[in-house]
């Protein structure tokens, strides 16, 4: 299948795009490169621009060819957010829409979304599944929410195929090395965790009084091939179904800032300083999915489960790429 992969050039994204491209399909990959890399994805098809641009769109989908889209590029930063929602709300929804909107003139009918936890918020019950309460505390999960109510409009009218695909933490690099995660400045716990161990520079534990049972927010790691692999199985179970659906992905386990830490500390045979920082605005104590709907209905199960195979990837990527991507 012929698929318009927004975001590619991104640390997910550009997982993503391998994963399609070893199962066949062809994707034509839309970055404005703003947080993309441009190494990263050598050897695609690369249209440099922004994903709400009707005009780039319409011209990449117009020639009829194209069977789907995977929607990944965003603005992602929960502390951001909270700062500039408007920024939020322009680029993560409106843009989106207008996105949307071209794909349906364009009768592209299949989208695969990639949302997030975040549209949960405060979790009521753990683990957390796709029937839980929707109550973001931030814009970034707000604005992923309501592109997620759009999906299900146009689902109605429109006959759209969705899958949004709700990640909890991507973490992890490929198996190779080839790919991982670097963002400018990072606010990510692993590759930052990893960068102190390499570096010595303390990292920040943001926030010490969570209610939780070490005092430092949980979450549920899921490695990068792993939410790759959810897309390929999305993209069948759209052409099997034709249906929307909400689909958590996580590895229904959750570990501590505190934790991450000392397996980083296993697994580099590093002394990794901390400091202690302030809690971030927005951001819950505890995020733990449970992904039943994926195992049932996607036939999706995580590969690469247990946290230390997934910094093991994570710190070959830190070791071969010290100053990350050498171009963008």
């Amino acid at each position: 299948m012929r698929l318009v992969v927004t975001g590619g050039a991104g640390y997910i994204g550009a997982v993503v795009a391998r994963r399609l491209r070893d199962v066949g399909h062809q994707a034509v990959i839309v970055d404005d490169l703003s947080t993309g890399h441009r190494e990263a994805v050598r050897g695609f098809d690369l249209r440099v621009g922004d994903f709400g641009d009707r005009r780039l769109i319409g011209e990449i989908v117009g020639d009829g060819t194209f069977g789907g889209a995977i929607h990944l590029a965003a603005s992602t930063q929960v502390g951001e957010s909270v700062g500039n929602p408007a920024a939020y709300y322009r680029n993560n929804l409106e843009r989106s829409l207008a996105l949307l909107d071209v794909l349906r003139e364009h009768g592209v009918g299949r989208l695969v979304f990639s949302s997030t936890a975040a549209v949960y918020g405060e979790p009521v019950a753990l683990p957390i599944d796709e029937e839980h309460p929707t109550r973001p505390t931030n814009p970034y999960g707000e604005t992923k929410l309501a592109f997620e109510s759009a999906l299900r409009w146009y689902h109605a009218a429109h006959g759209l195929a969705f899958a949004s695909l709700r990640y909890f933490n991507a973490a992890g690099a490929t198996q190779d090395g080839g790919l991982g995660e670097v963002h400018a400045p990072e606010t990510h716990l692993v590759p930052n965790v990893l960068r102190a161990a390499r570096t010595a520079e303390p990292v920040p534990i943001f926030g010490t009084d969570y209610p939780t049972h070490d005092g430092t927010a949980v979450r549920d790691y899921i490695h990068v091939e792993d939410l790759a692999d959810a897309h390929v199985r999305a993209l069948e179970w759209l052409d099997a179904s034709g249906g929307g659906s909400v689909f958590n992905l996580g590895n229904g386990a959750g570990f501590s800032v505190l934790e991450v830490i000392e397996a980083a500390r296993r697994v580099t045979g590093r002394t990794i300083p901390v400091r202690n920082a302030p809690r971030r605005p927005g951001d819950p104590a505890t995020l733990v999915a449970s992904s039943d709907r994926a195992r049932r209905d996607l036939g999706w199960a995580p590969r690469s489960p247990g946290l230390e195979s997934i910094l093991e990837t994570a710190w070959r990527f830190e070791q071969a790429h010290p100053q990350g991507y050498q171009s963008s």
